[in-house]
């Protein structure tokens, strides 16, 4: 009996399950952007200390990725869910790098809408299924691709959304469970019509729940559907511009809410209902970022702005909590920093320290409590970062597009451990699992972990 348990018990802790309630721990999972509620953290993972793609030390696969995504791994047990949009365009007009170029890629190539899934120990294929297949209905960045959203998992499903191309929920064995289309969602930079952009919002599950956020140039809205047959819940428009956000999931006082960013429209909602619970104006009017949540507090982060601040936010906000003018907090908003905020990057929260990425390479390290400034530093050479920055066992993953991680350690002073090249492009945020990092490379996925 003894020895049947023990074997149960190692099999459930392999796949992620937590023996004490007979479920997934999901605490222990990566089931969305940047993993358990976007904190883009997951200590204990047993991560090596060292490896290198050159030497291929500590590089437990690698796999070709047809096509163009930036999407990242999402991870459910021993499943990873990746997507992809494949053409024969593959890679034209992708531009990495500074610059200030606008102007959309113009690539009227039939395109195939994937979603792959992968045994995340042994990198084998476990299913593939094409989504849709089409000419894109809008364009996108020299930065972007047709394939920006990373999917959102539960123990059951996993919804991929491709932007105008629809919304699809796949069960684990890759049936197809449901979808929708919600018409051409016109991710547009609002001040130039022909800045076409491409859809980057992706989709969060929480409590079987499916949201939304779909900030474009016309008929912005947040909606709520059950994950198990795709019926709407709630659906509630947004004066808002165009964005490119995913949402986040908060709590107070026992309540679940749904926190957003935006520019005219930074939020909350009330999680069963929609109904809005807060709201503020200001910052910066491209929003990317991802709002994240600790300490009775939601971090925002934004640039490209007048004023491109990162603001604190106390869970406890109600009514429209816009800062008056020179003011940087309020009875909702708990300290606020104007021009230090980053255009790209979520923020991380790890062990109180608050750490912001720039896309020049500036990093600063501020306390999450007050907003005081622990020290700043520069990470490479004149290069530029998109991707967001993770974190596990007292180290912080940082990519820049060239495809150098850098590791640094978490502290009160700057200390870079390594420098890792991959050799190719990366604007995606890394993945982490129990002993395992992922980094998504414009060519390939990466999986490393001891042998």
């Amino acid at each position: 009996m003894k020895i049947k348990i023990s074997i149960l018990y190692i099999a459930c802790t392999i796949l992620g399950f937590n023996t004490a309630f007979g479920q997934i721990a999901i605490e222990r999972q990566w089931p969305g952007y940047r993993g358990y509620f976007a904190s883009g953290v997951l200590d204990n993972a047993n991560i090596p200390l060292t490896f290198s793609f050159k030497k291929n030390a500590n590089i437990k696969w690698k796999i070709e990725i047809p096509g163009m995504g930036i999407s990242s791994p999402a991870i459910w047990g021993n499943k990873l869910f990746i997507t992809t949009a494949v053409s024969e365009g593959d890679k034209a007009g992708f531009k990495p790098g500074l610059y200030g170029d606008v102007t959309p890629v113009n690539d009227s190539s039939v395109h195939e809408w994937k979603v792959f899934c992968f045994d995340k120990i042994t990198g084998e294929k476990i299913w593939e299924r094409t989504s849709c297949k089409g000419v894109p209905k809008i364009k996108r960045h020299p930065k972007s691709t047709h394939a920006n959203t990373t999917m959102a998992v539960n123990g059951e499903y996993a919804v991929a959304f491709f932007g105008s191309e629809g919304l699809y929920c796949y069960d684990h064995q890759g049936n197809l469970v449901w979808q929708k289309n919600f018409g051409v969602l016109k991710s547009i930079w609002a001040v130039m019509k022909n800045a076409e952009w491409e859809f980057a919002s992706s989709p969060i599950i929480h409590d079987n729940t499916v949201i939304i956020q779909c900030d474009v140039l016309e008929d912005s809205f947040i909606a709520a559907f059950d994950v198990r047959t795709g019926r709407e819940l709630w659906k509630k428009e947004r004066d808002e511009s165009s964005g490119w956000c995913t949402p986040n999931i908060y709590t107070y006082n026992g309540k679940t809410f749904v926190a957003v960013n935006g520019y005219k429209h930074r939020g909350g909602y009330d999680f069963k209902t929609g109904e809005e619970v807060w709201r503020m104006s200001g910052g910066g009017d491209i929003q990317i970022p991802t709002p994240i949540t600790g300490d009775g507090i939601i971090y925002f982060n934004s640039a490209h702005g007048r004023s491109f601040p990162i603001l604190a936010v106390k869970t406890s906000a109600t009514g429209d909590i816009t800062l008056k003018e020179g003011d940087t907090s309020n009875n909702g908003v708990l300290w606020s920093i104007p021009r230090m905020g980053s255009y790209m990057h979520t923020l991380l929260l790890y062990r109180n320290r608050l750490y912001n990425m720039n896309w020049n390479g500036i990093i600063n390290c501020l306390d999450p409590l007050t907003g005081k400034k622990i020290y700043n530093a520069k990470l490479g050479k004149a290069k530029s970062f998109i991707a967001s920055p993770v974190a596990s066992d007292g180290r912080i993953y940082i990519v820049d597009e060239e495809g150098t991680v850098f590791i640094i350690g978490d502290g009160d002073t700057f200390n870079l451990i390594a420098e890792i090249p991959m050799n190719d492009i990366c604007m995606t945020a890394p993945s982490i699992t129990d002993n395992m990092i992922f980094f998504r490379t414009q060519n390939y996925l990466y999986a490393v972990g001891k042998k």
